[in-house]
């Protein structure tokens, strides 16, 4: 489906009408979500598949509709159910948070075509931004650097073969409509092309009904810098600065932090205005992010734009005071942004570690399992968004991530003393995580001084140097464990001798 022409729907020119808002996702981020929500007087709606029933999110909602089995395919990506659960609950508008439908146009569309506000950018901006290629071009038109490469979709091995030898190896073929590595190959030399393609169309093709692919210079090693852009209905636009999101695996970002320890003032504001012009390139308004990569000299190259709110979104609002979720809701009413790029300021530093139920010795392969304990850090300048409580079951239907942790300081040096301090105090037993791996990348001189970049796993991590800290980690849940054992057998006995039996806990039988 195209969308030729920009228009905003007219549901988005009525301001302060939003009453209601239904939460088009699971998890963290549907909980941080409402949280936002509740603070600025607007109920909300969950949506949630049977596996799903008795998550934290569904319990903090006003409302909440089961839309379906556990697959993603029966609930959180049928829009027909969504849309259906937000009519028949009075709601005004859908956020769709990050995943699933959040980058759909045809969603955006059916969701303005049902009379609702969607609480992101229009189909228009989706649908260009979307296709990697459509991104280029769009993005080229406005000056915005590019890796030297294709900017259509290849036709054949002849025309990938001479495309190659003028770019020169490494090359990286990628699919047009692909995210997190898949269809993307990286061919050293022209012995490999042939073979490479055609792994990539056919991965392309099974992820994403698409098997579009084009070429790119192999940029080796770069740093992977992105963009917070905001956009309101009224053509003004913000940058709130960068995040660098190099620490990877798979090409899915583990470790993020803000600033990046890397830029200059100077680089800083020309890659904020190049991420202003990919925005302006579609038309764009909401919350969205521009992705740059940037070599060893600190040039940069336009990569993508993901035209939603991003995992990583927290860093950047713990050193702007900008609440991101906030803005996408008063932009989606119509209103103007309410501060200039003036206003902005870098204060101090923050990291964020994904806590995601994955074994770092076994190359960060998924666990599921119990969360037998779960215990958050506290303290001054920690934040942890979760969507899970101790007991609970990790679903393998979904993504890994249980939470992010995230960390203020007034410096760098004190955000990664505080985010190893942090660690500590997470207590998670019952699944493996990527805690202990956090701890250890942190306290790595590279990443220490700043020197380290996409291939950081690959130069610098083995499985072995965790071996001390998850024997650790496993002592420390054992006494937790044991406590928790005496602490329920001890109850108990006071339970048998007096024959009482506290209102709360029959409160919660």
């Amino acid at each position: 489906m195209r969308f030729d022409t920009f228009t905003i729907n007219n549901n988005y020119n009525k301001k302060n009408i939003m009453q209601k808002i239904l939460v088009a996702n699971r998890g963290e981020i549907a909980l941080r979500i409402m949280r936002s929500a509740k603070e600025m007087g607007i109920k909300t709606v969950a949506v949630y598949s049977e596996a799903d029933r008795t998550m934290p999110f569904v319990q903090y909602a006003d409302e909440a509709v089961c839309i379906g089995p556990a697959p993603s395919a029966q609930s959180y990506l049928r829009a027909d159910k969504i849309i259906k659960a937000a009519k028949d609950t009075g709601a005004d508008a859908i956020h769709p948070g990050y995943g699933f439908l959040s980058e759909n146009a045809d969603f955006s569309k059916s969701v303005q075509d049902a009379g609702l506000i969607f609480i992101g950018p229009s189909a228009h901006s989706i649908e260009i931004m979307g296709s990697k290629i459509a991104a280029k071009q769009a993005a080229q038109k406005f000056d915005v650097p590019m890796v030297p490469g294709t900017d259509k979709p290849l036709k054949s091995i002849e025309e990938a073969e001479k495309i190659a030898e003028e770019v020169g190896y490494p090359i990286l073929i990628k699919a047009s409509a692909g995210g997190g590595g898949k269809g993307m190959r990286v061919v050293e030399n022209a012995s490999e092309i042939k073979e490479q393609l055609r792994m990539a169309k056919s991965e392309a093709m099974n992820a994403f009904s698409n098997d579009d692919v084009f070429i790119e210079k192999y940029v080796a090693s770069p740093k992977h810098i992105e963009i917070q852009i905001l956009g309101d209905q009224h053509g003004n636009y913000t940058y709130l600065f960068e995040r660098e999101c190099s620490i990877q695996r798979r090409h899915q970002k583990l470790i993020e932090e803000a600033p990046s320890s890397c830029l200059t003032p100077a680089i800083r504001k020309a890659m904020g205005e190049s991420a202003i012009n990919v925005a302006k390139a579609c038309q764009y308004y909401g919350a969205g992010t521009v992705e740059f990569l940037a070599d060893e000299d600190l040039n940069f190259y336009f990569l993508e734009m993901n035209t939603r709110l991003q995992v990583e979104h927290c860093v950047t609002e713990m050193i702007t005071g900008i609440d991101l979720v906030k803005e996408q809701i008063k932009v989606a009413r119509g209103e103007e942004l309410s501060f200039t790029q003036e206003d902005l300021k870098i204060n101090g530093h923050a990291l964020e570690l994904r806590v995601c139920a994955e074994d770092p010795m076994d190359n960060f392969m998924p666990d599921t399992g119990r969360l037998n304990i779960y215990v958050r850090p506290q303290g001054p300048g920690v934040r942890v968004d979760d969507g899970f409580e101790q007991g609970m079951e990790i679903p393998i239907f979904y993504d890994p991530m249980i939470a992010k942790l995230v960390v203020w300081g007034k410096d760098r040096k004190e955000s990664i003393d505080r985010m190893v301090r942090a660690i500590d105090e997470y207590k998670v037993s019952g699944i493996k995580t990527t805690l202990s791996f956090g701890k250890w990348a942190v306290q790595h001189p590279t990443f220490k001084e700043g020197k380290f970049d996409t291939a950081f796993i690959q130069k610098h991590f083995k499985p072995e140097y965790l071996l001390k800290e998850n024997k650790d980690e496993d002592a420390i849940a054992a006494i937790l464990g044991s406590v928790l054992w005496e602490n329920g057998k001890n109850s108990q006995k006071t339970i048998r001798q007096t024959g009482q039996v506290s209102k709360w806990k029959l409160q919660r039988e």
